[in-house]
């Protein structure tokens, strides 16, 4: 039975792909959480506002992929993976490529604001993001047809977005908020890892040289396991050293099992898109529960 295709605000809001948006949410919540547990007197309106620009820069590179993409070609209306707007025919490529502008014009504007309040150094840091996230899939050499796209999240969905909370909440950078950054940038890759894998048939005969793509089936389903693994890993080691309770990231386990046993088991095309929803209730479950324990234990 074929599901017909949303429509309206419903169309739109799948081609945001809001359940990639715990990558946005998670990264603010941990440096917020570090900031807590340092005490002081924080502007905690500065905490809303960055979760203002991580979301609007998740959903503006959602868009701008969609659009870059779909005029290369390279999403096809048989595509395996969740409904693209231009790929599938169903919204003109013009109109993806104004809600991408759009959502990162109002990135920047907010991101402007708070470089106001904390220094111009976050305008470097907000252009980076920015120039980053168009050409992660648009320009004349997108690097994410080079294989890059993985260092791209990490960098900007883990150490950046997480770091960069913390910076504008304590105007300083705190260890304890970079190592907390490597936790939840493995987990914005895992997902990554999990669209790439899915689409390798699809991407290899488009060109697309994603990772997944160099690495091949097999190590990139090590790759995976060896992400969610390293995720826990790194903030047990957290614990362990500073006293302060990264542990909480344990409760994204039995999400984890769940995504890695359907990886570990060779679960191809539509079969991997459970495996991108277990995937971000762990980072979710984990990441809020992890910064609460970060939170309480300064």
């Amino acid at each position: 039975m074929t599901v017909p295709a949303p429509s309206g605000f419903g169309l739109w809001a799948t081609g945001a792909r809001l359940k990639t948006l715990p990558a946005a949410i998670v990264p603010v919540a941990v440096g917020a959480a570090v900031a807590v547990g340092e005490g002081g007197n924080t502007p905690w309106w500065r905490a809303g506002a960055a979760l203002v620009v991580a979301l609007a820069l998740q959903i503006g590179v959602n868009f701008a992929n969609d659009y870059s993409d779909g005029v290369r070609g390279t999403d096809g209306v048989d595509r395996v993976g969740p409904l693209r707007l231009v790929g599938s025919g169903l919204v003109s490529a013009g109109a993806v490529k104004r809600a991408a502008t759009g959502a990162f014009a109002l990135a920047g504007l907010v991101g402007a604001g708070l470089a106001v309040a904390v220094g111009p150094e976050l305008l470097l840091v907000g252009g980076f993001c920015l120039v980053a996230g168009w050409t992660y899939t648009g320009g004349p050499r997108p690097y994410g047809y080079l294989g890059l796209g993985e260092v791209f999240v990490f960098v900007f969905f883990g150490v950046v977005a997480t770091v960069g909370t913390n910076y504008v909440l304590l105007e300083e950078v705190r260890g304890l908020a970079v190592a907390a950054s490597i936790t939840v940038g493995l987990w914005a890759t895992a997902l990554m890892v999990t669209n790439n894998l899915r689409d390798i048939p699809g991407d290899t005969i488009a060109g697309k040289r994603t990772l997944a793509v160099r690495l091949g089936d097999r190590r990139t389903r090590r790759l995976f396991v060896v992400m969610h693994v390293g995720a826990l890993l790194v903030a047990v080691a957290i614990t362990a050293v500073t006293g302060r309770a990264a542990i909480g990231s344990l409760a994204a386990i039995p999400w984890a099992l769940s995504a890695n046993r359907r990886v570990v088991q060779g679960a191809t095309g539509h079969d991997l898109i459970p495996v991108l929803v277990a995937s971000a209730r762990a980072q979710l479950v984990g990441g809020v529960v992890m910064a609460l324990g970060l939170a309480v234990t300064g």
